[in-house]
């Protein structure tokens, strides 16, 4: 569920073309049916993400919980509960 429109508690990822760990969590967040909005990252983003400490992509930004980097299964499961609990 990528959307184009952003808001201040939507999840963010910060991904680039061609990123296997960054389609595996597309589909795991289209599962759990998590709206989301991906942010295409270029060499001066992804700088600033390492120096945040984000060494891979994608790295995802959830206002409900802190952010992360690689496909975590585990994370996207607590953001559904969170989100879930949420509605």
């Amino acid at each position: 569920m990528n959307s184009n429109s952003g808001s201040a508690d939507q999840v963010t990822v910060f991904s680039r073309e061609g990123c296997v760990q960054c389609n595996a969590t597309y589909r795991a967040l289209d599962a759990k049916k998590i709206v989301y909005k991906v942010l295409t990252v270029t060499d001066d983003v992804a700088d600033d993400l390492r120096e945040l400490g984000f060494l891979q992509l994608p790295v995802v930004r959830a206002p409900q919980m802190k952010s992360w980097s690689g496909f975590r299964p585990d994370k996207i499961e607590e953001l559904a509960a969170i989100a879930g609990g949420a509605r």
